[in-house]
């Protein structure tokens, strides 16, 4: 995907996270990710966003960029790339994508989540609200 260095640097500079803007820096548990890919994808619906995002290597505090030191495309759950194990836990209407941009020299991990359609995206079952 073309432009996301812009697209990062414009969401550094939010005055803080939002109901669809997650800075992290290196928290990959994969339960926490799911949870958040519901409640972004719900939140963005309901603040009429198309997308929310989370973003890793990003100082949650300060917005600066720390770099992360993993990959979500190569990131496992157990034996399962983590993509597909979020894909069988979250509803069928569940739209991301993870992407690596490098700012720098440090690594910006980008996962783009798309609005909830028709329903709320649900993980486990569950739907999350931010």
């Amino acid at each position: 995907m073309k432009n996301l260095d812009l697209l990062i640097n414009e969401l550094r500079k939010l005055p803080n996270e939002t109901q669809w803007v997650e800075f992290k820096h290196n928290n990959y548990d994969p339960e926490m990710i799911g949870r958040d890919i519901s409640a972004l994808a719900n939140s963005a619906t309901l603040y009429e966003k198309s997308c929310a995002y989370m973003l890793w290597g990003i100082h949650d505090q300060t917005h600066d960029i720390v770099g992360t030191d993993y990959n979500l495309q190569t990131l496992k759950k157990g034996n399962q790339e983590i993509e597909n194990w979020l894909r069988y836990l979250l509803s069928k209407n569940a739209d991301f994508e993870f992407h690596s941009v490098d700012m720098n020299g440090k690594t910006v991990g980008v996962l783009i989540i798309y609005r909830a359609a028709n329903q709320t995206v649900t993980f486990e079952k569950a739907d999350y609200i931010r």
